[in-house]
């Protein structure tokens, strides 16, 4: 056991789909895995484990933010052995061509988090995608027909942040802004495993469209597809 999950040694596969919410995970085990169990509910953050297509995957909710995903990554990754980790959550457009409803597929991560600044004095760390998950879900999204774009996103610290900073990194080519895929890569680079972030938009920055419950659901599906047929590849 770790800190902060209670699974016991063998309990999480070594391909994890990552959500933010623990309710989240909880419908990706019952909606998606077959003989899926619950090996963790410490503070609620809700863990299982089953299998997809007869190859076992494990959905763990992380929390909102760089300072709890990095928790629970951290100790996947260093006390579990998890050696593949997609994270599926929502995010905001911040380039015209990135419509509501589509996927973006993180290909790097800026930030404006201090985290990276601890780690590496004086330098601005790159975090990136392993290419071959960003590649193959680019591929299986494109086959499923399904709106995808690859490209940078921005992890921002605030959620209710400084607006006009933010769009502005959109006219540089930013994607998105969410609050987490940075935190992953960089976790997932320091124990040598593999992260992709696999996103779907729910708002728009620039247009202030968004999306119903009923809609987020739908296309949260097809990015939960999209994600664990990476994972399995």
């Amino acid at each position: 056991m770790s800190t902060h999950i209670e699974a016991e040694p063998g309990a999480i596969a070594e391909r994890i789909l990552l959500p933010g919410d623990p309710l989240r995970a909880q419908w990706v085990a019952e909606t998606f895995l077959d003989d899926m169990f619950c090996y963790n509910s410490v503070r609620n953050m809700l863990g299982y484990t089953g299998s997809f297509e007869g190859i076992p995957v494990s959905v763990q909710g992380t929390g909102m933010g760089i300072p709890s995903i990095s928790i629970y990554a951290h100790e996947l990754f260093a006390e579990y052995g998890v050696r593949t980790a997609i994270r599926i959550g929502t995010a905001g457009a911040l380039r015209p061509e990135v419509k509501v409803r589509d996927l973006v597929l993180a290909q790097g991560a800026s930030t404006d988090s201090a985290t990276n600044r601890r780690r590496f004095p004086g330098v601005d760390y790159a975090a990136l995608a392993d290419f071959d998950l960003l590649s193959r879900a680019e591929a299986i999204a494109t086959d499923r027909g399904l709106p995808v774009h690859v490209g940078g996103v921005v992890t921002s610290d605030l959620f209710y942040g400084d607006l006009e900073a933010t769009l502005r990194l959109g006219e540089y080519g930013v994607l998105a802004v969410e609050m987490e895929t940075s935190a992953l890569y960089t976790l997932a680079a320091q124990f040598d495993a593999r992260a992709l972030a696999v996103l779907t938009i729910s708002d728009h920055l620039v247009t202030r469209e968004e999306t119903s419950a009923q809609e987020r659901q739908q296309t949260f599906s097809d990015m939960v597809e999209v994600a664990l047929r990476t994972a399995i590849g």
